[in-house]
């Protein structure tokens, strides 16, 4: 089969297309021949070898094959497998545990990380869902469920997983906030976003406005510039974003959440992702929550499509396919 393949870290150039051998599944593994697989910050982590990638592979990539979102074809399955059969139109997050593989023809993923594919979905729009869509609309429920009216901000608004946030917030009866680069700023009123602002030119955290809720998908700032921005009560999540802020989020939000009202975060771990399938799903049917594809490109352009997400200039997802 054909795949996108790493052997070391670096930059897009360093990736390879080539052949290599189709997996076959094991007892709990389902084989998917993949139709499409979206692009995420977290396989341009991957690609050059971000802290957390070396935690796993200190001088070169654990991952021969990137890529995490797919949507696809069941081909066979294992022998303890019972959800799925062969025929049936699936989507799924490949990165915990499986760990990557997603930029292939073929792929072997776990039963339990696979959701049926609603019908309705192209196989395009179904692979933008498993990270971007679920961890978006997790971040925002999380244990403080958006109420209507109450005030958003989503910092990243214009890329794969603020598109997904900026139309779930809005669901919720938010009154919503974007920020993002300047190219991206009417995309993200077209959505549904109530404010946009161009981070260039506007520190959201100076601007004397205050909000019930953050989700910022790159974070770099201090606890202390989330603060100024928070309401009385507010929350903070934090997704992606630099080593210092993440440190932050994860050792003293806690410590931080409990000494007042407001409270700091990084975005659940752990939670099945299985209900929230169907329940975007649902918003789906309804065009209340639809995905936002910038591009799309060819499997052997995979190396193009993570330069083209690395500069910035993604409105939405960027999507992978098979032919």
């Amino acid at each position: 089969m054909k795949a996108i393949v790493i052997t070391k870290y670096g930059g897009p150039e360093i990736l390879q297309y080539k052949d290599v051998e189709k997996p076959s599944p094991t007892a709990d593994q389902v084989l998917v021949k993949v139709q499409a697989a979206s692009v995420n910050a977290s396989d341009v982590e991957a690609m050059r070898g971000s802290w957390a990638s070396r935690l796993g592979g200190p001088l070169r990539t654990k991952h021969k094959i990137l890529g995490t979102d797919i949507a696809g074809t069941v081909e066979a399955v294992g022998s303890n497998v019972t959800k799925f059969q062969p025929g049936d139109e699936v989507h799924g997050d490949l990165l915990y545990p499986n760990g990557y593989g997603a930029f292939a023809e073929y792929v072997c993923a776990l039963e339990k990380v696979l959701a049926p594919k609603p019908a309705s979905m192209t196989f395009e729009q179904a692979s933008t869902y498993p990270e971007s869509g679920i961890i978006a609309l997790q971040s925002l429920q999380g244990k403080r469920e958006i109420q209507p009216g109450q005030s958003v901000l989503i910092n990243g608004a214009g890329g794969g997983m603020g598109t997904f946030g900026i139309q779930i917030a809005k669901h919720y009866g938010a009154e919503v906030t974007g920020v993002d680069s300047a190219i991206k700023l009417e995309m993200m009123k077209s959505i549904g976003a109530d404010y946009v602002l161009n981070y260039e030119e506007t520190n959201y955290t100076r601007t004397g406005e205050r909000y019930d809720v953050i989700l910022d998908t790159v974070a770099r700032r201090s606890l202390l510039s989330y603060r100024r921005a928070l309401n009385p009560n507010g929350m903070c999540i934090m997704v992606g974003g630099s080593r210092s802020a993440l440190f932050q989020a994860i050792v003293l939000g806690p410590i931080v959440s409990r000494i007042g009202s407001k409270r700091y975060g990084i975005n659940p771990i752990g939670r099945d992702p299985m209900e929230d399938y169907e329940f975007l799903a649902e918003l789906f049917e309804t065009s209340k929550v639809v995905p936002v594809i910038d591009k799309v490109y060819p499997l052997n352009e995979v190396p193009k499509a993570l330069r083209y997400l690395e500069e910035g200039l993604a409105l939405g997802k960027v999507v992978i396919t098979m032919e």
